[in-house]
């Protein structure tokens, strides 16, 4: 394959990825506006500007394209971390990786949220027919992301047991901080949040 055939292959490709997130924005977004069971793939679809035939490129249904940027994100933590500096401490190269994706929202309602995007999704979370879709996009992230810290801290992940522990506690402190920021009295960014649960681990979680 010539320069040429590669930059076409790698616009498309980028088109392509565009396009999946942008479906799985609109799907969150009019769910959490209009409730997950009054949102249809065909609202989805007009909202990007494409055919529902499209959609089904992508997506088997809503629910999975709501998780995908979950998932995307989640996932993109594992990339900054093999882009940090190999002299940053673990967790303070976790730290920085996981803030690249979650400080600023990216436009989201987490950076400057209010009341009535938090209470969307709370309600658009809590629905069952995504809970499965959770749980999967919750493992390939940690496995990903398993890689990523074997490969910083010279281990194995398939017989080490020591990355797939920090993946996992990763996906935890991602899912407890998202259920403080949901659960908040008051509306609050979600980085913060994040950071501070980093820091609890790094800090070996001593009794408060």
């Amino acid at each position: 394959m010539g320069a040429e055939d590669r930059e076409r292959s790698g616009l498309r490709e980028r088109k392509k990825q565009e396009t999946r997130l942008a479906l799985s924005w609109a799907a969150i977004r009019l769910a959490v506006e209009r409730g997950f069971d009054n949102v249809r793939v065909e609202d989805i679809a007009a909202e990007v500007g494409v055919s529902p035939r499209t959609f089904n490129n992508y997506f088997a249904g809503k629910g999975e394209a709501i998780a995908a940027r979950h998932l995307e994100r989640a996932r993109q933590i594992s990339v900054e971390l093999r882009a940090r500096p190999e002299s940053e401490p673990l967790w303070e190269a976790i730290t920085n990786a996981a803030m690249a994706r979650f400080a600023l929202g990216q436009g989201t309602g987490e950076d400057q949220p209010d009341r009535q995007w938090v209470d969307g999704v709370r309600l658009m979370v809590s629905e069952p027919a995504l809970q499965g879709e959770f749980v999967r996009a919750n493992a390939t992230a940690e496995a990903e992301l398993a890689t990523a810290i074997a490969e910083r801290t010279g281990t194995d992940p398939a017989r080490d047991l020591y990355p797939r522990l920090v993946a996992g506690a990763v996906g935890v402190a991602i899912a407890a901080s998202i259920e403080h920021w949901l659960n908040a009295e008051e509306p609050t960014p979600m980085a913060p949040v994040l950071r501070d649960a980093f820091q609890q681990f790094a800090n070996g979680l001593p009794v408060p």
